[in-house]
């Protein structure tokens, strides 16, 4: 087991490089100028130019890449062009927020899916099968905005019963439990319409499988064949989904945190679009990639505890 884990972190450090590059360069080679825009629209030439010297824009590329890495592995990223403070202080201060917001989605995700389709496997064909699938099908397709939108007109504007944006004060007071309704809901509606549909399949192929036959031709109650024989290795590819779930999360935070002011990281990265500010977005992005890679080994090494035989593969 110790080995597996440390062949899976391993191969996970060049994931990390890479990640890093495409990040540098992504925001590197986006039209607009830095400079130019903290300097104001007025601003003389001269002034530009010394402002993107001290940033140490005019250096090569691979220079400046080379800089970003040697600090970020630090996590020191430097100080935000847009409000000169240190990027990782504005970051600390919000990543925590979206972090609550995507932990309360992912359950909500996980609850909803994994029950839904463990209730379509066992029943294919029926009416409760094609109805879970088609509430599956919907939220799918509607996008984050329009359900946020959807969501605060029916359960604050027309019955008033949740805020219809804003954070609590904690997320374990009563306002804050009504305030983390609604958005977890909307930004974990999209993965738990995924994953019940993959429940379903996954529950489909293995309940035909020759052991679930023989289970039930020793006599095992129909409950003890369904989620003591058929779910423990269903859920194997229910668990690689539930990883990159979370990393989708984490990006659609975005879209949801604009719609319902929510003060994470999601507002950050888009002001940090707006005015260009490389160290801010740099830093979200490379935040939200690492997350996804850390999130997608703990998957592998959770296969390991599911299914043993992995662990040699």
């Amino acid at each position: 087991m110790f080995q597996y884990a440390m062949r899976k972190t391993v191969n996970a450090i060049p994931i990390l490089l890479g990640v890093t590059i495409l990040v540098f360069l992504l925001v590197h080679l986006t039209p607009g100028d830095p400079a130019r825009l903290l300097a104001g629209p007025e601003a003389y030439e001269e002034d530009i130019a010394a402002i993107r010297e001290r940033l140490g824009l005019n250096d090569p590329l691979h220079i400046q890449y080379w800089r970003f890495l040697n600090r970020a592995v630090r996590l020191d990223f430097g100080r935000s062009f847009r409000t000169n403070r240190p990027v990782m202080q504005d970051v600390s201060n919000r990543f925590p927020n979206t972090i609550q917001l995507a932990i309360v989605s992912i359950a909500w995700a996980v609850t909803a899916g994994v029950t839904i389709g463990i209730f379509a496997g066992v029943r294919p064909n029926s009416l409760g099968d094609s109805l879970s699938m088609g509430v599956a099908l919907l939220g799918v397709s509607a996008p984050s905005f329009w359900k946020g939108l959807l969501f605060m007109l029916i359960f604050s504007y027309w019955l008033g019963w949740l805020p219809a944006s804003g954070m609590g004060e904690t997320l374990f007071s009563v306002d804050g439990m009504k305030r983390m309704i609604m958005p977890a809901i909307t930004l974990g509606t999209g993965a738990a319409a995924v994953i019940a549909r993959m429940t379903r399949s996954s529950m489909l192929e293995v309940l035909g499988q020759d052991y679930v036959r023989t289970a039930r031709a020793k006599g095992l109650a129909e409950r003890t064949v369904i989620y003591r024989h058929a779910l423990r290795n269903a859920l194997i590819p229910v668990i690689t989904l539930v990883g990159l779930q979370v990393g989708f999360l984490l990006g659609g935070s975005v879209i949801t945190e604009q719609v319902f002011a929510w003060p994470g990281i999601g507002t950050l990265v888009i002001n940090g679009i707006f005015a260009r500010d490389y160290p801010m977005v740099q830093a979200v992005i490379l935040l939200i990639a690492c997350i996804f890679v850390i999130v997608n080994l703990i998957v592998d090494l959770t296969y390991s505890l599911i299914d043993p035989r992995i662990r040699y593969n």
